[in-house]
Protein backbone atom coordinates (compact mmCIF):
# COMPACT_ATOMS: atom_id res chain seq x y z
CA UNK A 1 0.00 0.00 0.00
CA UNK A 2 1.39 3.43 -0.95
CA UNK A 3 1.98 6.03 1.73
CA UNK A 4 -0.40 8.91 2.27
CA UNK A 5 0.93 12.43 1.84
CA UNK A 6 0.66 12.96 5.60
CA UNK A 7 2.91 9.94 6.17
CA UNK A 8 5.38 11.16 3.53
CA UNK A 9 5.55 14.64 5.10
CA UNK A 10 6.20 13.14 8.53
CA UNK A 11 8.87 10.81 7.13
CA UNK A 12 10.65 13.58 5.20
CA UNK A 13 10.61 15.96 8.17
CA UNK A 14 11.87 13.27 10.57
CA UNK A 15 14.64 12.20 8.20
CA UNK A 16 15.86 15.74 7.61
CA UNK A 17 15.91 16.45 11.33
CA UNK A 18 17.98 13.30 11.94
CA UNK A 19 21.58 12.26 11.49
CA UNK A 20 23.19 11.52 8.10
CA UNK A 21 23.69 7.94 6.95
CA UNK A 22 26.66 6.21 5.38
CA UNK A 23 26.04 5.83 1.64
CA UNK A 24 27.63 3.56 -0.96
CA UNK A 25 26.31 3.50 -4.54
CA UNK A 26 27.84 1.58 -7.40
CA UNK A 27 27.06 0.73 -11.03
CA UNK A 28 25.67 4.18 -11.88
CA UNK A 29 25.96 6.56 -14.79
CA UNK A 30 26.99 9.87 -13.25
CA UNK A 31 25.74 13.14 -14.73
CA UNK A 32 26.79 16.47 -13.29
CA UNK A 33 28.23 19.76 -14.51
CA UNK A 34 31.64 18.14 -14.93
CA UNK A 35 30.37 15.55 -17.41
CA UNK A 36 29.13 11.98 -17.76
CA UNK A 37 30.90 8.96 -16.26
CA UNK A 38 29.82 5.32 -16.65
CA UNK A 39 30.43 2.53 -14.13
CA UNK A 40 30.48 5.23 -11.48
CA UNK A 41 30.46 4.80 -7.73
CA UNK A 42 30.47 7.06 -4.71
CA UNK A 43 30.63 6.81 -0.96
CA UNK A 44 29.51 9.32 1.66
CA UNK A 45 29.57 9.74 5.43
CA UNK A 46 28.70 12.51 7.87
CA UNK A 47 26.67 14.21 5.14
CA UNK A 48 29.63 14.61 2.75
CA UNK A 49 30.83 12.65 -0.27
CA UNK A 50 34.04 10.87 0.76
CA UNK A 51 35.16 9.24 -2.50
CA UNK A 52 34.14 8.67 -6.14
CA UNK A 53 35.53 6.55 -8.94
CA UNK A 54 35.09 3.78 -11.48
CA UNK A 55 37.54 1.12 -10.24
CA UNK A 56 35.92 -1.78 -8.33
CA UNK A 57 38.84 -2.38 -5.99
CA UNK A 58 38.95 1.29 -5.06
CA UNK A 59 35.22 1.14 -4.35
CA UNK A 60 35.72 -1.73 -1.91
CA UNK A 61 38.44 0.21 -0.13
CA UNK A 62 36.27 3.35 -0.01
CA UNK A 63 33.41 1.35 1.54
CA UNK A 64 35.64 -0.07 4.25
CA UNK A 65 37.01 3.37 5.05
CA UNK A 66 33.51 4.50 6.12
CA UNK A 67 32.73 1.25 7.91
CA UNK A 68 30.62 -0.51 5.27
CA UNK A 69 31.11 -4.04 3.95
CA UNK A 70 31.27 -3.82 0.12
CA UNK A 71 29.83 -7.35 -0.11
CA UNK A 72 26.77 -6.47 1.98
CA UNK A 73 23.87 -6.03 -0.45
CA UNK A 74 21.80 -4.38 2.27
CA UNK A 75 24.41 -1.67 2.75
CA UNK A 76 25.58 -1.11 -0.84
CA UNK A 77 23.17 0.16 -3.50
CA UNK A 78 23.59 -1.20 -7.01
CA UNK A 79 22.24 1.51 -9.30
CA UNK A 80 22.16 -1.01 -12.19
CA UNK A 81 22.92 1.60 -14.83
CA UNK A 82 20.55 4.25 -13.55
CA UNK A 83 21.62 7.88 -13.46
CA UNK A 84 23.13 9.46 -10.38
CA UNK A 85 23.11 13.25 -10.18
CA UNK A 86 23.52 15.93 -7.53
CA UNK A 87 20.34 16.95 -5.72
CA UNK A 88 18.36 19.71 -7.38
CA UNK A 89 18.51 23.25 -5.97
CA UNK A 90 15.43 25.47 -6.47
CA UNK A 91 16.05 29.12 -5.61
CA UNK A 92 12.55 30.36 -6.51
CA UNK A 93 9.46 28.39 -5.46
CA UNK A 94 6.39 29.25 -3.40
CA UNK A 95 4.81 25.91 -2.47
CA UNK A 96 3.34 22.52 -3.36
CA UNK A 97 0.81 19.96 -2.16
CA UNK A 98 -1.88 22.62 -1.51
CA UNK A 99 0.37 24.68 0.80
CA UNK A 100 2.68 27.64 0.36
CA UNK A 101 5.81 28.66 2.22
CA UNK A 102 3.80 31.60 3.61
CA UNK A 103 1.50 29.16 5.47
CA UNK A 104 3.50 28.82 8.68
CA UNK A 105 5.65 25.93 9.96
CA UNK A 106 3.24 23.17 8.93
CA UNK A 107 2.79 24.66 5.47
CA UNK A 108 6.56 24.78 5.02
CA UNK A 109 6.91 21.11 5.99
CA UNK A 110 4.19 19.99 3.59
CA UNK A 111 5.28 22.09 0.62
CA UNK A 112 8.93 21.12 1.09
CA UNK A 113 8.04 17.43 1.14
CA UNK A 114 6.22 17.89 -2.17
CA UNK A 115 9.43 19.10 -3.79
CA UNK A 116 11.87 16.91 -1.85
CA UNK A 117 10.41 13.59 -3.01
CA UNK A 118 10.90 14.79 -6.60
CA UNK A 119 14.60 15.44 -6.09
CA UNK A 120 14.78 19.06 -4.92
CA UNK A 121 17.13 18.57 -2.00
CA UNK A 122 17.69 22.27 -1.26
CA UNK A 123 15.25 25.12 -1.64
CA UNK A 124 15.09 28.85 -1.13
CA UNK A 125 11.54 29.49 0.12
CA UNK A 126 9.92 32.29 -1.87
CA UNK A 127 7.47 34.50 0.02
CA UNK A 128 4.91 36.56 -1.86
CA UNK A 129 3.94 40.19 -1.48
CA UNK A 130 1.97 40.77 1.73
CA UNK A 131 1.60 43.52 4.32
CA UNK A 132 5.05 44.14 5.80
CA UNK A 133 4.15 42.75 9.23
CA UNK A 134 2.98 39.50 7.60
CA UNK A 135 6.20 39.25 5.58
CA UNK A 136 8.21 39.74 8.78
CA UNK A 137 6.29 36.96 10.54
CA UNK A 138 6.83 34.64 7.57
CA UNK A 139 10.55 35.40 7.57
CA UNK A 140 10.75 34.38 11.22
CA UNK A 141 9.11 31.04 10.37
CA UNK A 142 11.73 30.42 7.66
CA UNK A 143 14.54 31.38 10.05
CA UNK A 144 13.28 28.88 12.64
CA UNK A 145 13.02 26.07 10.07
CA UNK A 146 16.55 26.70 8.83
CA UNK A 147 17.83 25.87 12.29
CA UNK A 148 15.97 22.54 12.31
CA UNK A 149 16.80 20.97 8.93
CA UNK A 150 19.46 21.30 6.19
CA UNK A 151 17.21 21.43 3.12
CA UNK A 152 15.95 25.00 3.67
CA UNK A 153 18.50 27.53 2.47
CA UNK A 154 16.59 30.64 3.48
CA UNK A 155 13.99 32.98 2.03
CA UNK A 156 13.43 34.81 -1.21
CA UNK A 157 11.24 37.90 -0.96
CA UNK A 158 9.36 38.29 -4.23
CA UNK A 159 7.95 41.64 -3.20
CA UNK A 160 6.88 44.07 -1.95
CA UNK A 161 9.35 46.17 -4.00
CA UNK A 162 7.92 45.45 -7.46
CA UNK A 163 6.78 47.67 -10.32
CA UNK A 164 3.02 48.11 -10.40
CA UNK A 165 2.99 47.70 -14.17
CA UNK A 166 4.81 44.33 -13.87
CA UNK A 167 3.29 43.03 -10.64
CA UNK A 168 1.98 39.79 -12.16
CA UNK A 169 -0.11 38.01 -9.50
CA UNK A 170 1.13 40.14 -6.59
CA UNK A 171 -1.32 42.23 -4.56
CA UNK A 172 -1.03 45.85 -5.78
CA UNK A 173 -2.26 47.17 -2.42
CA UNK A 174 0.87 45.82 -0.73
CA UNK A 175 3.53 47.10 -3.14
CA UNK A 176 6.04 49.56 -1.65
CA UNK A 177 8.99 51.75 -2.52
CA UNK A 178 12.06 50.25 -0.75
CA UNK A 179 12.89 53.17 1.51
CA UNK A 180 15.81 52.50 3.89
CA UNK A 181 13.57 52.12 6.95
CA UNK A 182 11.55 49.33 5.30
CA UNK A 183 14.68 47.55 4.15
CA UNK A 184 16.07 47.64 7.68
CA UNK A 185 12.79 46.33 9.12
CA UNK A 186 12.87 43.30 6.84
CA UNK A 187 16.54 42.60 7.52
CA UNK A 188 15.97 42.76 11.26
CA UNK A 189 12.99 40.38 11.14
CA UNK A 190 14.89 37.93 8.93
CA UNK A 191 17.86 37.51 11.25
CA UNK A 192 20.07 36.57 8.33
CA UNK A 193 17.67 34.25 6.48
CA UNK A 194 17.01 36.38 3.38
CA UNK A 195 19.01 34.92 0.52
CA UNK A 196 17.44 36.86 -2.33
CA UNK A 197 15.02 39.75 -2.86
CA UNK A 198 13.43 40.77 -6.14
CA UNK A 199 13.50 44.54 -6.72
CA UNK A 200 12.39 46.74 -9.61
CA UNK A 201 15.49 48.96 -9.90
CA UNK A 202 13.55 51.85 -11.44
CA UNK A 203 11.62 52.48 -8.20
CA UNK A 204 12.63 55.76 -6.50
CA UNK A 205 14.75 53.91 -3.92
CA UNK A 206 15.41 50.82 -6.05
CA UNK A 207 19.15 51.27 -6.55
CA UNK A 208 19.81 52.35 -2.97
CA UNK A 209 17.83 49.33 -1.70
CA UNK A 210 19.90 47.00 -3.88
CA UNK A 211 23.03 48.48 -2.31
CA UNK A 212 21.57 48.21 1.20
CA UNK A 213 20.54 44.57 0.82
CA UNK A 214 23.82 43.60 -0.86
CA UNK A 215 25.78 45.19 1.99
CA UNK A 216 23.79 42.97 4.37
CA UNK A 217 24.79 39.79 2.53
CA UNK A 218 21.56 39.39 0.54
CA UNK A 219 21.67 38.78 -3.23
CA UNK A 220 19.25 41.27 -4.81
CA UNK A 221 17.52 40.23 -8.03
CA UNK A 222 16.29 42.45 -10.84
CA UNK A 223 12.76 41.50 -11.80
CA UNK A 224 9.05 42.38 -11.87
CA UNK A 225 10.33 45.57 -13.43
CA UNK A 226 9.86 48.00 -16.30
CA UNK A 227 13.48 49.14 -16.25
CA UNK A 228 15.37 50.34 -19.27
CA UNK A 229 18.76 48.89 -20.14
CA UNK A 230 20.80 51.55 -18.33
CA UNK A 231 18.75 51.31 -15.12
CA UNK A 232 19.01 47.53 -15.05
CA UNK A 233 22.75 47.81 -15.63
CA UNK A 234 22.96 50.22 -12.68
CA UNK A 235 21.11 47.67 -10.59
CA UNK A 236 23.61 44.94 -11.39
CA UNK A 237 26.53 47.27 -10.75
CA UNK A 238 24.95 48.20 -7.40
CA UNK A 239 25.03 44.55 -6.31
CA UNK A 240 22.14 42.65 -7.91
CA UNK A 241 23.38 39.17 -8.81
CA UNK A 242 20.23 37.48 -10.15
CA UNK A 243 17.57 38.12 -12.77
CA UNK A 244 14.19 36.88 -11.53
CA UNK A 245 12.55 34.53 -14.07
CA UNK A 246 13.89 36.01 -17.31
CA UNK A 247 11.23 36.97 -19.89
CA UNK A 248 8.43 36.90 -17.28
CA UNK A 249 7.12 40.05 -15.52
CA UNK A 250 9.49 42.41 -17.31
CA UNK A 251 9.69 44.43 -20.50
CA UNK A 252 10.89 42.19 -23.29
CA UNK A 253 13.58 42.41 -25.92
CA UNK A 254 13.23 45.28 -28.39
CA UNK A 255 15.80 46.41 -30.93
CA UNK A 256 15.53 50.09 -29.94
CA UNK A 257 14.57 49.58 -26.28
CA UNK A 258 16.84 46.77 -25.07
CA UNK A 259 15.44 46.67 -21.55
CA UNK A 260 16.78 44.61 -18.63
CA UNK A 261 17.39 41.28 -20.36
CA UNK A 262 20.51 42.28 -22.35
CA UNK A 263 21.88 43.96 -19.23
CA UNK A 264 21.69 40.61 -17.42
CA UNK A 265 22.96 38.58 -20.36
CA UNK A 266 26.02 40.79 -20.82
CA UNK A 267 27.03 40.66 -17.15
CA UNK A 268 28.97 37.48 -16.22
CA UNK A 269 28.21 38.11 -12.53
CA UNK A 270 24.48 37.54 -13.01
CA UNK A 271 22.65 34.24 -12.56
CA UNK A 272 19.54 34.12 -14.77
CA UNK A 273 16.43 32.29 -13.60
CA UNK A 274 14.30 30.50 -16.20
CA UNK A 275 10.95 28.70 -15.79
CA UNK A 276 11.19 25.76 -18.18
CA UNK A 277 7.58 24.59 -18.23
CA UNK A 278 6.74 25.38 -21.87
CA UNK A 279 4.07 27.82 -20.68
CA UNK A 280 5.80 30.67 -18.87
CA UNK A 281 8.58 30.45 -21.45
CA UNK A 282 7.99 28.53 -24.66
CA UNK A 283 10.59 26.13 -25.97
CA UNK A 284 12.27 28.37 -28.58
CA UNK A 285 12.89 31.02 -25.92
CA UNK A 286 14.28 28.46 -23.47
CA UNK A 287 16.78 27.39 -26.12
CA UNK A 288 17.56 31.04 -26.81
CA UNK A 289 18.16 31.62 -23.11
CA UNK A 290 20.68 28.81 -22.95
CA UNK A 291 22.49 30.30 -25.93
CA UNK A 292 22.45 33.75 -24.33
CA UNK A 293 24.20 32.81 -21.11
CA UNK A 294 25.89 29.40 -21.03
CA UNK A 295 26.45 28.07 -17.50
CA UNK A 296 24.47 30.97 -16.01
CA UNK A 297 20.91 29.71 -16.54
CA UNK A 298 19.30 28.43 -13.33
CA UNK A 299 16.10 26.46 -13.72
CA UNK A 300 13.51 27.61 -11.20
CA UNK A 301 9.94 26.46 -10.73
CA UNK A 302 8.10 29.50 -9.33
CA UNK A 303 5.86 26.68 -8.08
CA UNK A 304 2.72 27.60 -6.17
CA UNK A 305 0.47 25.60 -3.84
CA UNK A 306 -1.18 23.62 -6.67
CA UNK A 307 2.11 21.97 -7.63
CA UNK A 308 1.79 18.16 -7.86
CA UNK A 309 -1.97 18.53 -7.30
CA UNK A 310 -5.09 18.18 -9.50
CA UNK A 311 -6.56 21.11 -11.40
CA UNK A 312 -8.97 23.23 -9.40
CA UNK A 313 -9.34 26.25 -7.13
CA UNK A 314 -6.36 27.38 -5.01
CA UNK A 315 -5.03 30.43 -3.20
CA UNK A 316 -1.98 32.60 -3.78
CA UNK A 317 -1.87 34.52 -0.52
CA UNK A 318 -5.32 36.10 -0.30
CA UNK A 319 -5.90 35.90 -4.07
CA UNK A 320 -8.07 33.25 -5.75
CA UNK A 321 -6.35 31.11 -8.37
CA UNK A 322 -7.80 28.66 -10.86
CA UNK A 323 -5.60 25.88 -12.27
CA UNK A 324 -6.56 24.43 -15.66
CA UNK A 325 -4.34 21.90 -17.46
CA UNK A 326 -1.67 22.58 -14.85
CA UNK A 327 -1.60 26.32 -15.58
CA UNK A 328 -2.38 28.71 -12.71
CA UNK A 329 -4.12 32.03 -13.30
CA UNK A 330 -5.72 34.61 -11.04
CA UNK A 331 -9.52 34.43 -11.07
CA UNK A 332 -9.75 38.24 -10.95
CA UNK A 333 -7.84 39.17 -14.09
CA UNK A 334 -6.39 36.01 -15.66
CA UNK A 335 -2.78 36.90 -14.79
CA UNK A 336 -0.37 33.96 -14.56
CA UNK A 337 -0.10 33.06 -10.88
CA UNK A 338 3.10 31.06 -10.62
CA UNK A 339 3.60 27.58 -12.01
CA UNK A 340 2.96 23.97 -11.05
CA UNK A 341 6.43 22.93 -12.20
CA UNK A 342 8.89 20.61 -10.48
CA UNK A 343 12.64 20.76 -11.17
CA UNK A 344 12.43 17.05 -11.97
CA UNK A 345 10.13 17.98 -14.86
CA UNK A 346 12.21 20.98 -15.93
CA UNK A 347 15.29 18.77 -16.33
CA UNK A 348 13.34 16.07 -18.18
CA UNK A 349 11.83 18.65 -20.56
CA UNK A 350 15.24 20.13 -21.26
CA UNK A 351 16.71 16.77 -22.23
CA UNK A 352 13.80 14.97 -23.89
CA UNK A 353 11.90 17.86 -25.51
CA UNK A 354 14.46 20.60 -26.10
CA UNK A 355 17.51 18.53 -26.94
CA UNK A 356 19.66 20.20 -24.31
CA UNK A 357 22.51 17.98 -23.19
CA UNK A 358 22.00 16.11 -19.90
CA UNK A 359 25.13 17.78 -18.53
CA UNK A 360 23.80 21.28 -19.24
CA UNK A 361 20.29 20.45 -18.02
CA UNK A 362 21.57 19.03 -14.73
CA UNK A 363 23.96 21.96 -14.29
CA UNK A 364 20.99 24.36 -14.61
CA UNK A 365 19.24 22.59 -11.73
CA UNK A 366 22.27 22.05 -9.48
CA UNK A 367 25.59 23.89 -9.76
CA UNK A 368 24.33 27.11 -11.35
CA UNK A 369 21.67 27.91 -8.71
CA UNK A 370 24.16 26.96 -5.98
CA UNK A 371 26.67 29.44 -7.43
CA UNK A 372 24.16 32.29 -7.15
CA UNK A 373 24.80 32.37 -3.40
CA UNK A 374 28.35 31.03 -3.30
CA UNK A 375 27.12 27.61 -2.20
CA UNK A 376 29.35 25.91 -4.76
CA UNK A 377 32.12 26.52 -2.20
CA UNK A 378 32.33 25.79 1.55
CA UNK A 379 30.09 28.28 3.32
CA UNK A 380 28.38 29.06 6.61
CA UNK A 381 24.87 27.99 5.51
CA UNK A 382 25.36 24.57 3.89
CA UNK A 383 28.82 23.78 5.21
CA UNK A 384 29.93 21.53 2.38
CA UNK A 385 29.50 22.92 -1.15
CA UNK A 386 26.56 21.96 -3.36
CA UNK A 387 26.14 21.11 -7.02
CA UNK A 388 28.65 18.37 -7.92
CA UNK A 389 29.27 14.70 -7.17
CA UNK A 390 32.82 15.08 -5.92
CA UNK A 391 34.73 14.43 -2.69
CA UNK A 392 34.06 17.11 -0.10
CA UNK A 393 30.71 18.11 -1.61
CA UNK A 394 27.45 17.65 0.27
CA UNK A 395 25.92 14.19 -0.02
CA UNK A 396 22.94 15.49 -1.98
CA UNK A 397 22.40 12.57 -4.34
CA UNK A 398 19.64 11.44 -6.69
CA UNK A 399 19.18 8.10 -8.41
CA UNK A 400 17.10 8.72 -11.53
CA UNK A 401 15.55 6.69 -14.33
CA UNK A 402 17.65 7.34 -17.47
CA UNK A 403 14.67 7.33 -19.86
CA UNK A 404 12.03 9.26 -17.97
CA UNK A 405 14.27 11.26 -15.60
CA UNK A 406 11.89 10.33 -12.77
CA UNK A 407 13.71 10.49 -9.46
CA UNK A 408 13.81 7.11 -7.70
CA UNK A 409 15.89 7.77 -4.58
CA UNK A 410 16.88 10.98 -2.79
CA UNK A 411 19.47 11.92 -0.16
CA UNK A 412 19.93 15.41 1.27
CA UNK A 413 23.12 15.97 3.28
CA UNK A 414 23.34 12.20 3.65
CA UNK A 415 19.77 11.88 4.95
CA UNK A 416 17.45 9.50 3.03
CA UNK A 417 14.41 11.47 1.86
CA UNK A 418 12.98 8.92 -0.59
Amino acid sequence: MSQSREEIVAQVSESLAGAPERIAIRGARKVDAQGVTSHFWLTAAHGVITAIGTDDEEFESACRSIGLDPADDTAVIDAAGQLVTPGYVDIHAHGAWEHSFDDGPEGIDIARAGHAVHGTTRQVLSLITNPVDVICANLKNVRAKMDMRPDILGAHLEGPFLALARKGAHDPECLKDPVPELVEQLLEAADGCIRQITIAPELPHGISAIQQFAAAGVVPAVGHCDADYETAKRGFNAGAGIMTHMFNAMNGLHHRKPGPIPAAVEDPRVTIELINDGFHVQNPMVRLGFGFAPHRIAFVTDAMAATDCPDGAYKLGALDVNVVDGHARLVSNGAIAGSTLLLEVAVERAVNELGISPVDAVEAATLTPAKAFGYDKPNAVTGAPLGLLAPGYAADVLITDPATWKVQQVWCAGRKVK
